[in-house]
């Protein structure tokens, strides 16, 4: 029901949590700047609707061998690269945030989903970008058989909310959280306090009917999720849906999932008809042909997932006075860690040079597993000497020039295997103790004993083919 006044609101300090009556720039109670962000009374002039009541109602103490566990029954997308990053499907009665740079393809994923869980399920999709006729004819362009799913357009809460009230449905998405407003604040839709009072209500809403809410936001020019931290905070899941626009690859990453593994990830192909799940990514980013100098293959990890990806380094002499680093789906700071290694434990100095290093096929990586293919990448391309493309490469790099190890070692050596890869450079104390079929293991302790191979490789190939 839409609420028919407005209610008395305050002035609350994000950084000390005083109340003013009025903005001001400076906080009067800490001295902190442009802090003050409008929020509902609490107490005599009117209560916060996200504040009525718990979102689980009167609850009470229990103990932990009293509670019965219930096996969840999950709901399932219909894209089997997207259930796999919520942990098995979506849970009724969570919510999901799903952040991305525009047009990367949130809207199209959503409501495919949508499309295919109408089927046997009452799914809501409100729109407060878009009019009914956009996505309709988004719908028609993709082949979407969603005859039964009810759209909406409107910015309005209190509307959205008559909605969900009428329809009941299983399954609801607010397109984007930052285009919508409620009535019981002043403040215009995208501010701090209208994102987190609309997804405060949307909480509620999904933890007493058991409906599943997901929430678009926008992110900001760093990539990060839109509006007040406190957003990521209040919501069961983090989805962040990554890829280059002129690449046809997306990745959706789980940043947070209460109910199943982080960092996992699910890869996607845009085509015509929409995003088609990938089922073997490692053979979509990897590039099986001539032999390259400063082309690495690196066994990486993504939640529960071993992917290989291909990484590429290009040394070059630089003219100017402060030689550039430039990374691409590494990060910038792990790049000139490593550069520090190689001069100080390997002799190698790229100080008059420029390194580039490209992560393949618009993946991000984040963990320091690759740092041994990073830094074989480098020496490769500088020395112009390149590594056998049947090897594969995973390993963390110390400080001190040692080579350490890394979690599920066995499971990457087996999906190389699978790939068809022969050789596998890997840290020492990560050997099979069984051994392992098929693949030779170059174990190796320092950076020095993994640059060899380079050596190896050249002196193993044929004068013609150098």
């Amino acid at each position: 029901m839409a609420v028919s006044s407005r209610q008395r609101t305050v002035f609350v300090c994000d950084a000390c949590g005083a109340a003013a009556p009025k903005w001001a720039g400076q906080c009067p109670s800490c001295d902190a700047w442009n802090t003050l962000v409008e929020a509902p009374a609490v107490g005599g002039g009117g209560r916060s609707p996200a504040r009525a009541a718990s979102p689980t109602g009167g609850a009470a103490v229990q103990a932990l061998a009293d509670i019965d566990v219930q096996a969840v029954t999950r709901l399932g997308s219909g894209l089997p690269e997207f259930d796999r990053v919520l942990g098995g499907g979506f849970v009724p009665g969570s919510v999901v945030l799903l952040g991305g740079d525009p047009g990367i393809g949130k809207s199209t994923l959503l409501l495919q989903s949508l499309a295919h869980m109408s089927g046997s399920l009452r799914a809501l999709y409100v729109t407060g970008e878009e009019s009914l006729a956009q996505i309709a004819l988004r719908a028609a362009r993709l082949g979407l058989d969603g005859g039964s799913l009810q759209l909406l357009a409107e910015n309005g809460l209190e509307a959205m909310l008559d909605a969900v009230a009428s329809i009941k449905p299983a399954v609801l998405v607010a397109d984007s959280v930052q285009t919508f407003y409620t009535d019981s604040l002043t403040s215009a839709p995208g501010s701090v306090a209208q994102v987190r009072e609309i997804a405060a209500r949307l909480v509620r809403v999904a933890k007493q009917s058991g409906c599943v809410v997901i929430l678009v936001g926008h992110v900001t020019k760093e990539g990060h999720l839109a509006g007040p931290r406190v957003l990521e905070h209040m919501v069961d899941a983090v989805l962040y849906f990554e890829g280059d626009r002129s690449s046809r690859f997306r990745l959706v990453r789980a940043f947070k999932n209460r109910f199943g593994a982080v960092n996992e990830i699910g890869v996607f192909a845009m085509t015509e008809r929409g995003l088609r799940a990938v089922g073997n990514p490692s053979a979509m980013f990897i590039r099986r042909g001539d032999v390259t100098a400063g082309s690495v293959i690196l066994a990486t990890q993504e939640g529960t997932r071993p992917l290989l990806v291909e990484v590429q380094a290009l040394v070059d002499p630089s003219t100017a006075p402060n030689p550039r680093r430039v990374t691409a789906g590494l990060e910038a700071n792990r790049l000139a860690l490593l550069l520090a290694i190689l001069h100080r434990h390997a002799g190698s100095s790229v100080h008059d040079q420029d390194v580039f290093i490209n992560v393949a096929g618009g993946v991000r990586i984040n963990e320091t597993a690759a740092d041994l293919a990073v830094m074989l990448a480098i020496v490769s391309s500088m020395r112009d000497r390149p590594l056998d493309p049947h090897t594969v490469v995973f390993g963390e790099v110390g400080l001190a020039g040692e080579v350490r190890p890394v979690q599920r070692g066995l499971e990457r050596l087996r999906e190389a295997r699978e790939l068809g890869f022969t050789r596998a450079v890997m840290p020492r104390a990560n050997r099979p103790k069984g051994g392992s079929a098929g693949i030779e293991v170059v174990a190796v302790k320092r950076v020095t004993d993994a640059l060899a191979v380079l050596e190896v490789d050249r002196l193993s190939r044929p004068a013609a083919a150098r």
